[in-house]
């Protein structure tokens, strides 16, 4: 599996990961707070989007810079 979530959007699915499922804890939100903040926060954290995958998009500069290199 590699790395296709890089910097700013890492820390911008952490955060808004963490405030999903804060909003479903406080019952603000139903039961996919829960579920959509889960995988956000864990795309976040792995640093790996499948969807990302399936339309070719990498926000990484670390495999961007390899892919330029070859």
């Amino acid at each position: 599996m590699m790395k296709n979530v890089g910097g700013i959007d890492r820390v911008a699915r952490i955060a808004a990961g963490l405030v999903l499922i804060a909003l479903a804890a406080s019952e603000q939100v139903g039961v996919w707070g829960w579920i959509v903040g889960a995988i956000v926060l864990a795309t976040g954290v792995f640093s790996f989007c499948g969807l990302y995958t399936f339309i070719g998009v990498n926000t990484c500069p670390l495999r961007n810079e390899s892919k330029h290199a070859e």
